[in-house]
């Protein structure tokens, strides 16, 4: 549903959420996300893809020479997912717009289990995928991507879990250590030296405190007081942030955003009163309402995109998308330019990697050769119970 890294290893349950809420909150540059500065001059079809292997496999989207697998999690628990659902329609989005005259989209299902994901893997590749979209949940992409890399062929995964990442699979998702990037070197800009961090006792909260611990020292910034809380210990953790308050300048809160409001009341029981940092989970109505969330900042993709593109996505389906589901569409936009950009091998990890980036519907994102991300984010401040953007999100990357 960013871009550093991303959590170490989780269980599944924690990373679906994680994979939910940090990549919740996504924005939409143009329609056609094309790339920015893809090599061998994009836009003029070059020499067609080799013939294709055998029989076509699972659900197929496009008539395109290029074959493309795609693995989503379309079921859950025996019945339909709603987030699998809505990537594939948005897959079907990007097919329509750019890509059905260039790939063959492949989908299947993984049942939201690392041995479906392993299946439907060896099957497109079986069926003649030079690329794998998905799947989604860092355990599946753990087992499909073994496939892939057996078979020499690269994976673009939606997993927020940076555990998975690796040269030639690569993570399209929101991952926490962009978002807490972005975050702080904004605050630090701001004149902002002092920090405090309150976060929960969970994988998203170790992350997220490592990253911005380490950030710290990067920036020359201190970070005064580490507050770590598990369920119901909310209160103790405000009062050490409370103990110390003169000597920060701001307080790192990396709390999705169903527990925001129990930690906003925690920290306005105990009369803690500085500037809040968040990440993008905090894009939600539960948070942006809170009195004592008023004035605080976050960093996520600019939320223009997303409204673009679930106007769109409203108008075909008749329902509203899921917030992964622009991570479907660009997959498959890019893997439609590159195959229109032609040669034997359009996937290579040179037109992957391009240090130009992409722009996509979620905004510019680049591919790093360790697998991770890097996504252009603004920052946003909350006021009058909604999110303004008070530092806009690059529109490209700086070569190099």
């Amino acid at each position: 549903m960013t871009m550093a890294a991303e959590q170490p290893e989780a269980t599944r349950g924690v990373t679906r959420r994680a994979a939910l809420g940090g990549g919740l909150i996504l924005t939409l540059g143009a329609c056609n996300s094309v790339g920015v500065d893809l090599p061998n001059n994009f836009g003029s079809p070059g020499p067609s893809a080799p013939p294709a292997g055998g029989p076509l496999v699972g659900e197929t989207l496009g008539t395109g020479p290029v074959r493309v697998g795609m693995i989503l999690p379309l079921t859950q628990n025996g019945g339909p997912s709603p987030i699998g659902v809505s990537m594939r329609n948005a897959a079907q989005l990007a097919i329509n717009d750019s890509g059905s005259s260039y790939i063959t989209l492949m989908v299947q299902d993984d049942h939201s289990s690392a041995d479906g994901a392993t299946q439907a893997a060896q099957s497109e590749l079986g069926a003649g995928a030079q690329l794998i979209l998905g799947p989604v949940f860092a355990n599946d992409v753990r087992t499909a991507s073994a496939a892939t890399k057996s078979a020499g062929r690269p994976m673009i995964a939606f997993s927020t879990d940076v555990s998975v990442a690796a040269p030639g699979v690569y993570l399209l998702s929101f991952l926490i250590q962009g978002y807490v990037d972005r975050i702080l070197q904004y605050a630090v800009s701001s004149g902002k030296k002092s920090f405090g961090i309150m976060a929960p006792q969970n994988d998203y909260g170790n992350v997220a405190a490592q990253r911005f611990q380490d950030m710290a020292g990067n920036l020359n910034a201190q970070v005064v007081v580490t507050a770590r809380y598990s369920a119901g210990q909310m209160a103790t953790a405000a009062q050490q942030v409370a103990a110390v308050q003169g000597q920060i300048e701001a307080l790192f809160i990396p709390e999705q955003a169903d527990g925001m409001p129990a930690a906003a009341g925690a920290l306005g029981s105990a009369n803690v009163k500085t500037k809040f940092l968040g990440t993008g989970v905090w894009n939600d109505a539960r948070v942006l309402k809170l009195p004592q969330l008023q004035g605080a900042w976050f960093s996520a993709p600019d939320n223009s995109g997303f409204d673009a593109f679930a106007q769109r996505y409203r108008a075909k389906f008749n329902s509203d998308p899921a917030r992964l589901a622009t991570l479907a569409y660009d997959a498959v936009t890019l893997a439609a330019a590159l195959a229109r950009n032609g040669g034997p091998d359009p996937f290579n990890q040179a037109a992957l990697t391009n240090v130009s980036g992409f722009n996509g519907a979620d905004g510019v994102f680049r591919f790093r050769s360790d697998g991770t991300n890097e996504r252009g984010l603004a920052v946003m401040e909350i006021g009058d119970g909604a999110a303004k953007v008070i530092s806009p999100a690059p529109r490209s990357f700086a070569a190099g």
